[in-house]
């Protein structure tokens, strides 16, 4: 789905002392924006975006990119440690270890790990005992668009023929600029409640019919820049219900 503004996670990539690199959710600032409409849109305050952004005063300009959101996703390398992870943003390693759910400090290159930034004390509190943040991807504009029955949440299949693990997060099409449209045509605005993935089609084939634990059955409409190998985003209407996801492991069975 082709977006101006990505709804929950930035593409670029931020580099961290500890060596690691860091995604945050950032937004593409349009003509007419404010700060205090931005906090409204995000539901954050007008003095969490100056401190997370290093502004002085309230003025934002067209283009600019802004953080809208305490949550980034640390890239482990080769030779880091929560240690040095919790030194370079501040936090510490239990918080490190509740927020990505681990039972030990082993960590390995190639994980990514949720570390809450500049959060004041009562925020962060609730926070973790939240399910991490999902990470939602662009895609590319599709062909013009199909109207699709939503499918309620049915109980599990009987017998897996095909199941599969895989990581899965959340995306939502209801932010500034995002077209709604998936890959297939799906006009995901017009169709709310349409249950659909993004997946990596050399994995599973576009127009697959899905089960997925957790979120029913599914079809999948739409690919990611990020979404490769066993890794899925499912389609959430709002963008709290998305967050609420978060990241997780979860089985899907394909059916066909």
């Amino acid at each position: 789905m082709k977006k101006s503004l990505l709804s929950l996670v930035a593409a670029a990539a931020i580099s961290g002392a500890a060596g690691t690199q860091a995604q945050a959710e950032e937004i593409v600032v349009h003509k007419g924006d404010t700060l205090w409409g931005i906090s409204k849109e995000y539901g954050v305050t007008v003095d969490s975006l100056k401190k997370w952004n290093n502004l002085s005063s309230d003025v934002i300009h067209p283009n600019d990119l802004l953080e809208v959101s305490p949550i980034k996703y640390a890239q482990v390398r080769k030779g880091d440690t929560l240690w040095s992870i919790s030194k370079a943003y501040g936090v510490t390693v239990n918080d490190l270890k509740d927020w990505n759910k681990l039972s030990s400090d082993l960590i390995h290159p190639g994980m990514s790990l949720t570390v809450y930034t500049n959060m004041p004390a009562d925020m962060k509190v609730e926070k973790k005992s939240a399910k991490p943040a999902a990470t939602p991807v662009a895609t590319p504009a599709a062909a013009p668009a199909t109207q699709v029955t939503a499918q309620p949440a049915a109980t599990k299949p009987a017998a897996a023929t095909n199941q599969i693990t895989v990581e899965a997060t959340a995306y939502t099409a209801n932010c500034t600029g995002c077209s709604g449209i998936t890959k297939t045509g799906v006009d995901l605005k017009a169709n709310p409640n349409a249950k659909v993935i993004a997946v990596d089609p050399t994995v599973i084939p576009l127009g697959s019919k899905v089960y997925v634990e957790g979120y029913g059955y599914a079809t999948a409409e739409d690919i990611g820049g990020a979404i490769k190998g066993n890794r899925i985003d499912v389609f959430i209407p709002t963008q709290s219900a998305a967050l609420q996801w978060g990241r997780k492991q979860v089985k899907v069975t394909i059916l066909d």
